[in-house]
């Protein structure tokens, strides 16, 4: 429009007269129009200035916004990187912190692997103390049974000592008795014999004395030998009282140490049992640390299944959140796109507007520069030729007038379109102003984004955080699990130490088994050594039964030996009864012959006791000679039941012995007759029987 408006202004100096006349000089009304467009120049120019630096300090504020939003991308993106890294890093360290876990929830003990444990445990340390218990019982009751054995066994020998003690004693009456009866019928048989002597002849006394005589040297060498027999009987009973003695003293030392033993088992049990109790109370104790720590195992267990599905929870809501977060910077990232190639689309045709006006621009300063030279120099010539040209410009007023109006329709045409143009640009302006505040509330709503990133990358922060706490509750329940770890592993030396006790109280169970087993093996060896010793008695026994047998038949012989006697003594009755005249000495020989009896009855019996033991010793050292002498161990009692019965057989070989030679002698004195002495109606050989059969009676006596 304003280059229309000077390509217009062309025909001015052609119209302008040359001369001037103040009413035809369009001067000032050409300076006004100047002016004006200067006016309107200048203001285009400042419309422009101002345009240009709100275009510069947009492009400022659009270079600042590119670079904000560079820089909120570029922190969105290392934001989302080192979310990813953190996220990857949370993911390997909750993978690890699993399978720690599974590790853990291997190695700690269930219920029923407590329970197996426990019944494992249970099984290997009651299991020995059962079988040591059982075995000690047994042992216990073993030598129980032994000791009651003994005892029973020593109070059988005891009551069979005593029994034979009084059977001892009650024989020692009876022949005493026997003895006294014996005595008191030899003193009724000395007062028959001295009235028959009274009433003999002394020459058949004389003989009969001499006989006597003979017979009284003959039985003082007998009671000799029987004297040191029974002196041998004594000191076989002496010595027998002694080993008794000893037999009792060892056993009494036995049964001691039997009852120490058992004593000492006792004590043994009972500290096994006050071990096994207190062994019961450690694995009671142990049982409750279990189940404390299981308790707490368990508890821990619901805390880390806790943590975890809050773990997977924040992981969930994490994703939700980042999937937002990328969807809404995805949709962000698209809004700016656009808005941004809006914008530089609409910056484009600014610059390229802008570019045309800066080209209008300077090509209409370049008109009018040059508009101006030409006006100068067309008013120059039209100075010149203004008054040459006044006539033609009178002329041309009307022209001019017309051009004039025209020209005003033209100017009203240009104002017109200046006010649209002016319209336009200040449509251009608000759409810039509303483009620029979109862009304002683009920048607003790309902070308002960035508040929530960061809002997010603080919700972020608060998480890692709350990891980190996390990571912090699983080195807490770590420490907790190493603990427990730690209590299992004591408990595993506890329970290695009650082995190593049990293994040690196996042993010394074991050296208890092996000590009694020697000991059995001892007992059983002494056993058998008395059972040997037993049989060796036995066998000394039977050789000493037929060594009685031999003396048996010795006396046998002896009595038929008295019956040759007996004959003789009835032919020196016949003798005496020829010799009945002399009876002058036979009353001095006959008060004689009491005393020589009394004195032949006690030489004889201790002459039969020295015997017996002087035969009992002889026997002894043909034994110790042999090898198989007495042992301080053997039957208890046996060697007063040995003294007894020689003394018993002695006795009663004795007395048989004084009846046979009394009948004998009486025979020979009072032919046909029976004395008290012997039973009634006892001839010698059935004496000689009767000697027998009560020889093997006594014989038989244990």
């Amino acid at each position: 429009m304003v280059v229309s408006c000077l390509t217009n202004m062309d025909t001015f100096p052609s119209l302008f007269p040359p001369g001037g006349d103040s009413r035809l000089n369009p001067e000032p009304e050409f300076q006004n129009m100047l002016i004006d467009e200067r006016v309107r120049c200048e203001h285009h120019k400042h419309n422009y200035q101002a345009l240009k630096i709100e275009h510069k300090r947009l492009q400022e504020e659009y270079v600042k916004s590119q670079n904000e939003l560079k820089r909120v991308l570029h922190e969105k993106q290392t934001n989302q990187e080192k979310f990813q890294l953190l996220l990857e890093e949370l993911r390997g360290e909750l993978v690890e912190k699993i399978k720690d876990l599974e590790k853990m929830k291997l190695q700690v003990l269930t219920p029923q692997k407590l329970e197996l444990v426990k019944a494992q445990i249970q099984q290997e340390l009651e299991a020995p103390m059962r079988e040591r218990f059982r075995t000690l019982d047994e042992e216990v009751e073993r030598y129980r049974t032994e000791y009651n054995k003994l005892r029973y066994e020593h109070t059988f020998l005891k009551s069979e000592f005593e029994h034979q003690k009084e059977e001892f004693t009650r024989i020692a009456e009876e022949e005493k008795m026997k003895y006294e009866s014996e005595v008191a019928r030899l003193e009724k048989d000395k007062e028959e014999l001295h009235n028959q002597l009274l009433s003999v002849g002394p020459t058949r006394d004389s003989k009969r004395v001499e006989q006597l005589v003979r017979e009284k040297t003959h039985l003082l060498q007998k009671l000799k030998g029987l004297e040191t027999e029974v002196a041998e009987l004594r000191a076989e009973k002496e010595n027998s009282g002694a080993h008794v003695e000893n037999v009792q003293r060892i056993q009494v030392r036995q049964l001691a140490e039997m009852q120490a033993a058992l004593r000492s088992l006792e004590a043994e049990k009972q500290s096994a049992k006050l071990q096994a109790e207190r062994l019961e109370k450690e694995l009671q104790s142990s049982n409750e640390q279990n189940t404390c720590f299981i308790s707490r195992l368990h508890k821990a267990d619901r805390e880390i299944s806790a943590l975890t599905s809050e773990v997977k929870e924040l992981k969930h809501s994490n994703k939700l959140e980042i999937t937002d977060i990328k969807l809404e910077a995805a949709r962000a990232k698209s809004e700016l796109e656009r808005e941004r190639n809006k914008i530089q689309s609409e910056l484009d045709g600014l610059q390229s507007d802008n570019e045309i006006l800066k080209s209008t621009v300077e090509h209409h300063k370049v008109l009018l520069v040059e508009k101006d030279r030409e006006l100068v120099r067309k008013v120059q010539a039209a100075k010149e030729e203004g008054y040459q040209k006044l006539v033609a410009l009178q002329d041309e007023k009307l022209e001019l007038e017309n051009r004039l109006s025209d020209l005003e329709k033209v100017k009203v045409e240009h104002d017109v379109w200046r006010q649209s143009e002016k319209e336009q640009c200040e449509e251009r302006l608000r759409a810039s102003q509303m483009a620029e505040e979109a862009a304002r509330r683009e920048l607003q709503s790309i902070r308002l984004k960035l508040q929530q990133q960061i809002v997010n990358t603080e919700k972020a922060e608060k998480e890692k955080l709350e990891n980190s706490e996390l990571k912090q509750q699983i080195n807490h329940l770590q420490i907790q699990v190493t603990s427990l770890t730690q209590s299992e592993n004591d408990l595993l030396n506890s329970n290695q130490m009650l082995k190593d006790m049990v293994e040690r109280l196996k042993q010394e169970c074991r050296n208890l088994r092996s000590q009694a087993e020697k000991a059995q093996l001892e007992v059983e060896k002494t056993l058998e050594e008395k059972q040997i010793q037993w049989l060796e008695e036995k066998h000394k026994l039977h050789e000493r039964i037929t060594d009685r047998e031999e003396k048996y038949n010795q006396a046998k012989e002896k009595l038929q030996r008295a019956a040759t006697a007996q004959k003789k003594a009835s032919g020196l009755k016949r003798m005496l009864v020829l010799l009945g005249s002399d009876r002058g000495g036979a009353p001095a020989e006959e008060s004689l012959l009491p005393q020589r009896n009394r004195g032949l009855t006690s030489s004889f019996l201790g002459y039969s006791y020295r015997y017996g033991e002087r035969r009992w010793e002889q026997q002894e050292q043909k034994d110790k000679q042999k090898g198989s002498s007495w042992p301080e161990s053997s039957y208890p009692g046996f060697d007063g039941v040995r003294a007894c019965r020689s003394l018993r057989i002695c006795f009663s070989y004795s007395h048989s012995l004084k009846c046979a030679v009394t009948n004998a002698v009486a025979g020979s004195l009072h032919p046909g007759r029976c004395f008290p002495l012997r039973p009634p109606g006892l001839t010698l050989i059935a004496a000689r029987q009767f000697l027998e059969k009560r020889f093997q009676e006594k014989s038989r006596v244990p």
